[in-house]
Protein backbone atom coordinates (compact mmCIF):
# COMPACT_ATOMS: atom_id res chain seq x y z
CA UNK A 1 0.00 0.00 0.00
CA UNK A 2 1.30 3.22 -0.79
CA UNK A 3 2.01 5.76 1.99
CA UNK A 4 2.18 9.73 2.05
CA UNK A 5 5.56 9.68 3.93
CA UNK A 6 8.74 11.63 2.94
CA UNK A 7 11.11 8.46 3.36
CA UNK A 8 8.84 5.76 2.92
CA UNK A 9 6.89 5.06 -0.29
CA UNK A 10 5.40 1.72 0.09
CA UNK A 11 4.26 -0.75 2.96
CA UNK A 12 2.63 -4.42 3.07
CA UNK A 13 2.18 -6.56 5.59
CA UNK A 14 1.53 -10.86 5.03
CA UNK A 15 -0.54 -11.92 8.59
CA UNK A 16 0.29 -15.57 8.05
CA UNK A 17 4.08 -14.60 7.72
CA UNK A 18 3.98 -11.61 10.03
CA UNK A 19 6.53 -10.44 7.87
CA UNK A 20 6.42 -6.19 7.23
CA UNK A 21 7.94 -5.36 4.09
CA UNK A 22 8.84 -1.85 3.79
CA UNK A 23 10.10 -0.01 0.70
CA UNK A 24 12.17 3.31 1.27
CA UNK A 25 12.03 6.33 -1.50
CA UNK A 26 15.42 5.59 -2.07
CA UNK A 27 13.85 2.17 -3.30
CA UNK A 28 15.68 -0.41 -1.15
CA UNK A 29 13.13 -2.49 -0.16
CA UNK A 30 13.72 -4.76 3.61
CA UNK A 31 11.70 -7.79 5.20
CA UNK A 32 10.70 -7.45 8.83
CA UNK A 33 9.54 -10.69 10.31
CA UNK A 34 7.90 -11.58 13.16
CA UNK A 35 6.14 -8.18 13.49
CA UNK A 36 2.64 -8.11 15.34
CA UNK A 37 -0.05 -7.22 13.01
CA UNK A 38 -0.83 -4.19 15.71
CA UNK A 39 2.69 -2.74 14.87
CA UNK A 40 1.42 -3.27 11.29
CA UNK A 41 -1.82 -1.11 11.75
CA UNK A 42 -0.14 1.40 13.77
CA UNK A 43 2.65 2.20 11.31
CA UNK A 44 -0.20 2.49 8.51
CA UNK A 45 -2.13 4.68 11.06
CA UNK A 46 0.94 6.93 12.49
CA UNK A 47 1.16 10.37 11.23
CA UNK A 48 4.83 10.33 10.46
CA UNK A 49 5.84 6.61 9.04
CA UNK A 50 8.98 7.57 9.25
CA UNK A 51 9.03 8.47 12.97
CA UNK A 52 7.28 5.68 13.71
CA UNK A 53 9.59 3.43 11.93
CA UNK A 54 12.44 4.80 13.67
CA UNK A 55 11.10 4.76 16.98
CA UNK A 56 9.01 1.23 16.86
CA UNK A 57 10.61 -0.99 14.09
CA UNK A 58 14.07 -0.23 13.14
CA UNK A 59 16.18 -2.26 15.32
CA UNK A 60 13.43 -4.36 17.26
CA UNK A 61 12.79 -6.71 14.12
CA UNK A 62 15.03 -9.38 12.22
CA UNK A 63 15.02 -8.02 8.97
CA UNK A 64 16.66 -8.63 5.29
CA UNK A 65 16.89 -6.43 2.18
CA UNK A 66 15.07 -7.90 -0.68
CA UNK A 67 16.31 -8.21 -4.20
Amino acid sequence: MEVESAAIRDIGYEPGARRLNVTFVSGERYAYERVPGEVCRAFLEADSKGRFFQAKIRGRYPYRKLG
